[in-house]
């Protein structure tokens, strides 16, 4: 069962061994985690799950340190102290990672092995030690620790990731009580980390009051914009922790708010009542409504796409291209196929210039690429295919452009020199400028911004 749940802001200053003179500076967070601690150790948990933004994260995944033991240090923040070691809930942690698979959510377990071999990290982050800090202070025995770093996965994944957290304590008969590390917003002052943006207050005052009020949905349909304006690094984790409530009344407390150096530390706990109804399912449902009225109106080139990329994955063949789709079959193009999953791109694959016979071949190959080849992403399972989003971009001929010619609307872009190339898409979300659709395809090409390359621009016909 879950015991408790909170928001924990993550300074290394706010460590006396590291913060000094200084800690006096953040007192008022330091009163509030000394007696959030309190709260949290007179549930008794037999496992702390604590959420971090600073460990090992990726786009498509969830991570989490799988040693039996575990250790980290704050000596790059210069404490002279030794470090700590923790166990880890392996039992737990293998309950977690198996229902996550079973969800459609990529769950990596991190060994010192596997941290090597990839150049990822194999020690407790400052996202999971300032907080474990407090926490064991405030406890008389030793607690078992689960540290599981956030992705950038859709609210949704992160929301059911929270739920698989509370059902696998449930099933293990396991008292666990979870921690989001994550601080507010970055930009709350021009001598902050970040530049100031007026959004950045913007975000902890409304998060602040979600929070203090138990509005899960707010917290959910917080817009995108105002986050990434904000600068922030808690609101995934606390995405998970609201999905660790799910199904369940709670009574929530804000024991402090402030930002002196320029970043919001925010504090709060929840402690879980009664049985509620679970926003989970109501997610679902929006979630299957929305891509059901989506397949309805399909256009050929995407039925085709879909056809294709769930023949190929559920039975391991290319279907025949039905009679109604002919049309595909008598013309040549460059096709680009993406897929999106719960808003979050999850494959894109495309060729710039035709290399098959027929544009019924050409999107037949680049949606298998997109769903199984695509780097940046793990294959699709069979359970994933009915949460996809397909687009399909067929490509007009490529001209050869200045800057000038360029909208980042209207245009896509190919960049070239010396045997490398980058492309990107037009009318993509967040790329309003030439500068930026520029700079990204230069990135995609591993170009430098000072060498001397073509510019060409092509338009398309997307396809939904």
């Amino acid at each position: 069962m879950i015991t408790y749940t909170a928001l924990t802001p993550h300074p290394p200053l706010i460590v006396p061994s590291i913060g000094g003179s200084r800690i006096s500076e953040v007192a008022s967070t330091v009163q509030a985690m000394k007696a959030l601690a309190r709260e949290l150790a007179a549930t008794s948990p037999e496992t702390l799950v604590v959420l971090t933004p600073h460990g090992n994260v990726f786009s498509d995944c969830i991570t989490c340190l799988s040693e039996a033991v575990l250790y980290g240090d704050f000596k790059d923040f210069g404490s002279p102290d030794e470090g700590k070691s923790y166990n880890n809930d392996r039992e737990l942690l293998g309950e977690i990672a198996t229902r996550s698979v079973g969800e459609g959510i990529n769950f990596i377990n991190v060994d010192m092995e596997c941290a090597a071999n990839n150049r990822l990290r194999g020690t407790l982050d400052h996202g999971v030690l300032v907080p474990m800090h407090y926490v064991e202070s405030a406890l008389d025995y030793e607690i078992r620790l689960l540290p599981i770093s956030t992705g950038f996965l859709s609210n949704l994944e992160l929301y059911t990731l929270g739920k698989i957290i509370q059902e696998s304590a449930a099933a293990l008969g396991r008292r666990v009580a979870v921690i989001a590390s994550g601080d507010m917003s970055h930009r709350l002052k021009a001598e902050g980390p970040y530049d100031y943006h007026p959004d950045g207050q913007a975000f902890d005052l409304r998060v602040k009051v979600l929070l203090e009020t138990g509005d899960a949905p707010g917290i959910l349909d917080l817009p995108a914009k105002l986050r990434d304006n904000a600068g922030e690094c808690g609101y995934r984790s606390i995405v998970i922790m609201l999905g660790a409530l799910d199904g369940l009344k709670f009574d929530s407390q804000v024991f402090s708010y402030e930002g002196p150096f320029g970043v919001g530390y925010l504090v709060a706990g929840f402690h879980p009542l009664q049985q509620a109804p679970s926003l989970l399912e109501e997610l679902k449902q929006q979630e299957k409504k929305k891509l059901e009225a989506g397949r309805g109106s399909e256009s050929e080139p995407v039925k085709w796409a879909r056809m294709v990329l769930e023949t190929y994955i559920q039975e391991g063949k290319i279907p025949k291209l039905p009679p109604k789709l002919a049309m595909l079959g008598q013309e040549k193009a460059g096709v680009f196929v993406s897929l999106k999953k719960n808003g979050q791109l999850r494959g894109c694959i495309g060729t710039i210039s035709p290399v098959y016979d027929s544009l019924a071949q050409e999107i037949a190959s680049n949606a298998i690429s997109s769903g199984t080849r695509d780097a940046r992403f793990f294959p699709l399972e069979k359970g994933e295919l009915d949460q996809l989003i397909y687009s399909v971009d067929i490509l007009g001929e490529a001209e050869e452009c200045t800057r000038q010619d360029l909208d980042p609307s209207k245009y896509g872009v190919i960049v070239s020199t010396a045997g490398k190339r980058g492309l990107l898409l037009p009318d993509l979300e967040g790329v309003d400028t030439i500068d930026q659709q520029l700079q990204i395809a230069l990135e995609k090409g591993g170009i430098s911004p000072g060498e001397n390359y073509k510019i060409e621009r092509f338009e398309v016909k997307r396809y939904r």
